[in-house]
């Protein structure tokens, strides 16, 4: 069955984070807003997931499931090896709630406070946040802007950043908020720099799967860097790609068995392991079904892509770096002269859209606003007309 991405469905009063708690956050109503900020789809999963919790309701009895649960494990390796050309042992893969929680456990795991932590900002915003709740050091490395408009490494300004207090760097790949697919060499530049300062790299490939049609394939670091096992860990999770974000549930990918027993003996130690809908939903996603699925979303994301960089690049001042992943659009509004407060009150209050402020990923992203383009196409457009509107004395 072709899904239908254009069917809209009302989330208000849902207990949903992206609808319900947007008028908290940014002061824009539900009622007549758009909830273009947190990370999240208006869409419905593949109808397998709707089946297989179907499935274990009927079923009725909701009792521990397997510590070693054989499906779920299998669905992960077939899902890498088939989509990403990556060879996965059942061993390598832990589980824990969602890919945040996953990042607090390797901080906990692998530094100390004090210890530096680095990111390459502008970055999700969460990173910082768990970083500077560990007591640790926030080091951050500020991506460049290169001549086509996308967020690029900085090496000739990053090579005296480090103090050799750092322990880890934690890259995202594709990227967000900036929707960069890193290259092959990219990565390899990134894994040479992590053993020239003796760093754990941790590469949160979440939005791994959502990659625009036209752009380059997705390469996981593991199969770029494959010397570098000793210090690296992958975070990959079905939940960005399927829109189940609220089973809360990630994978750890490690295949160095010493590094690996580290995490593991850090996990018993906090009591981490996945729940039974979780581990259900993950096992219908990654099969045949879901693939096709995704390819179908992909194709409808990319439309949405266009949609919106045509219509914003219409705005003088306002510039949409090229999306090659992600479903977040990254606007810079700096050529508009206008200080943030003034961009931010005309999206807020104007246009009436919630989207999330660049300040909130770090350095880099002050003249930034990203937005959430994984809703109907309708919505889209009609987002378009907002700002177009917002900003029509530019024009």
């Amino acid at each position: 069955m072709t899904p239908d991405f254009d069917e809209v469905i009302n989330r208000i009063g849902t207990s949903c984070s992206k609808w319900d708690e947007m008028h908290k956050a940014y002061g824009v109503s539900p009622d007549d807003g758009l909830s273009m900020w947190v990370a999240d789809m208006d869409f419905r999963p593949p109808a397998a997931v709707q089946a297989a919790l179907e499935k274990a309701a009927d079923h009725g009895i909701y009792g521990y499931p397997a510590s070693t649960d054989l499906p779920y494990l299998d669905a992960i390796r077939w899902w890498m090896q088939n989509r990403h050309g990556w060879t996965v042992e059942r061993d390598w893969i832990l589980s824990v709630h969602g890919l945040v929680n996953g990042v607090a456990l390797l901080i906990d795991t692998f530094t100390k406070p004090g210890d530096g932590v680095v990111l390459m900002t502008p970055v999700y915003h969460a990173f910082a946040r768990v970083i500077r709740a560990s007591d640790r050091e926030l080091v951050e490395l500020p991506l460049a802007i290169d001549d086509q408009g996308k967020l690029a490494l900085d090496w000739d300004n990053w090579k005296n950043a480090l103090t050799g207090n750092e322990k880890m760097l934690i890259l995202c790949s594709p990227h967000n908020p900036g929707g960069r697919v890193w290259s092959k060499e990219e990565l390899r530049e990134i894994a040479d720099f992590c053993v020239k300062h003796d760093l754990i790299l941790v590469s949160d490939e979440i939005h791994h799967d959502l990659v625009m049609p036209s752009a380059p394939r997705h390469t996981v670091t593991a199969l770029a860097a494959p010397d570098i096992a000793n210090r690296l860990v992958t975070l990959s999770s079905a939940t960005k790609t399927f829109n189940i974000a609220g089973a809360h549930l990630g994978n750890m990918i490690i295949a160095d068995p010493d590094l690996r027993a580290r995490v593991q003996k850090r996990m018993m130690a906090l009591g981490i392991s996945p729940g039974l809908f979780g581990l259900r939903m993950v096992t219908a996603a990654y099969s045949p079904e879901g693939a096709v699925w995704v390819d179908s979303l992909n194709e409808y994301l990319d439309q949405n892509r266009r949609v919106f960089d045509d219509g914003v690049s219409a705005i003088p001042g306002l510039r949409s770096m090229p999306l090659e992943a992600t479903y977040l659009a990254w606007v810079d509004f700096s050529d508009t002269g206008m200080a943030p407060e003034e961009f931010i009150r005309r999206v807020q209050q104007d246009a009436r859209i919630a989207a999330n402020h660049g300040t909130s990923f770090g350095r880099g992203g002050e003249s930034f606003l990203r937005f959430n383009l994984a809703t109907t196409r309708a919505s889209v457009r009609q987002a378009v007309e907002r700002l177009q509107s917002a900003f029509a004395d530019l024009q």
